[in-house]
Order: C-alpha cells, then structure tokens, then sequence
C-alpha cells in the first residue's frame, strides 16, 4: 500500500496552529541552516492569518499532521510559500501527494499558474518539483536579504494540465 493511499488533504483549522508552526519549524531548520541562518521566533506569525484565510493545507496519516503547504493566493496564481514533511516522513511522497491535492484545488478555482520559491542549492527540491511540472522561470537573491544563496522562482502552468 503507498503512503499516499493513507493520506487526506485537510485545510487546516486554527486549533492546529501550533501544530503546523512546530511541523514547519522541524521541517525547516535543516534547510534554513543550510542557507547558514536560523529560524526567527516570529518567523511564521503570518500561520495565524493564513489558516484563518483558508491558504494552509495539512496532510493527515489518521489524526496525525504529517505534511503543510502554506499557501498564498495572488490573481491568478497560488505561491506555495512553505512545502514541509515532518522529518521522520520524509521522502516518503507526503510532498508530491501534497502538490497533487492543492494542484486539483487551485485548478478548480480557475487559478493558472502554482509558482514556488527555493534555494538554488537545493538540487534534490528542484528535482521534485520538475517531476511536478514546474519549470524555473528566474534566478535571483532573495528580496529578504537574510542571505546571500541564489533562488529559482519556479512556476507550473495549469491550463496545460486539463
């Protein structure tokens, strides 16, 4: 049986909000230090506001939260800003399963284009997304500012996808 056939697409509800912002933090850490930073206190104080807008999606294994997408609507495009698996779930398919839902729900709002953010370093994302059908669609430094690693902006187009 494939982990994904055990999984369920949630929105999540502000009781889990701590929930998600632990999962992220976990997620994360890992990668943010490998940009040679390290995870501000305040850093996801925006969860609040998305979960309550509707824009965090949660992968659920039974009742326990495995997988966030938090997500952010923009005309017509969904950035999906922040992708996590939790750690011991990892490379698992949680992530694809997770493209795949929010794919279907951004497609059925007539949304275009799902677009993402990540650190150029970090080839094995980059392979995940292709498989997904993002193609990158710019380089730069971050407008954060927070370092100095390259990001490729990627982008997926959903009308082709029908």
């Amino acid at each position: 049986m494939s982990a994904e056939a055990t999984l369920a697409l949630a929105v999540a509800v502000p009781a889990q909000l701590a929930q998600v912002d632990a999962l992220m933090r976990s997620a994360f850490t890992p990668y943010v230090r490998r940009l040679g930073r390290e995870i501000t206190a305040d850093a996801y104080d925006w969860f609040g506001q998305a979960i309550a807008q509707g824009d965090i999606y949660i992968a659920l294994d039974g009742g326990e939260i495995v997988g966030a997408i938090a997500t952010r609507p923009r005309g017509a495009d969904m950035e999906l800003a922040l992708i996590s698996v939790s750690p011991m779930r990892q490379k698992s398919g949680i992530a694809s399963f997770m493209i795949g839902r929010v794919a279907e729900i951004a497609r059925s709002r007539g949304l275009q284009t799902l677009s993402l953010t990540t650190a150029e370093m970090m080839e094995d994302r980059i392979r995940l997304y292709r498989r997904h059908g993002f193609e990158i669609v710019r380089r730069g430094l971050p407008e954060h500012g927070k370092d100095a690693h390259m990001r490729v902006h990627m982008e997926r187009v959903l009308a082709a996808d029908a």
